[in-house]
């Protein structure tokens, strides 16, 4: 079975950060390359925080525009659920690793659906807990042969 990747809000939303060229640059190409290796992942929690990032945050979209990019976000990658397991996890994750609650449920999803690497600079990089590790793809040290699945 290949490596999947669990890709966070924020390395979707430099996609579209005109503001930040460099990290615009990396997310795109971390978005090309995981989409055609199939490898990309994200969750309902990763769409739901696309659609308000990109309608407040960065672009800002109009409500349809930001729909059509959630959708395209879905329609290329897979998405997993973030259900009941998922949150009671992510909070027993959040007490023995002292994470912010929504890292927590980011690292959560992973956990439970066996992906054992997460893309996003809003967890330490090379943080390691329990089979699960953080890549922040945005560090000058970041390979991008490592996404290769």
């Amino acid at each position: 079975m290949s490596t999947m990747f669990l890709v966070d809000t924020n390395v979707l939303v430099y996609g579209y950060d005109r503001s930040e060229p460099e990290k615009q640059r990396r997310a795109i190409e971390v978005f090309e390359h995981l989409s055609r290796s199939g490898a990309g992942v994200v969750s309902t929690q990763v769409l739901a925080e696309l659609y308000v990032a990109l309608q407040r945050i960065v672009a800002p979209l109009e409500p349809d525009d930001a729909v059509a990019q959630v959708e395209g976000v879905a329609q290329a990658w897979s998405a997993v659920p973030v259900d009941t397991d998922t949150v009671l996890e992510a909070m027993r994750g959040a007490r023995r690793y002292q994470l912010h609650y929504f890292d927590a449920q980011i690292w959560a999803t992973a956990r439970l659906n066996h992906i054992p690497i997460i893309l996003t600079e809003d967890l330490q990089d090379g943080f390691d807990a329990e089979g699960v590790v953080v890549l922040n793809p945005f560090f000058d040290t970041f390979d991008m042969e490592a996404l290769r699945p």
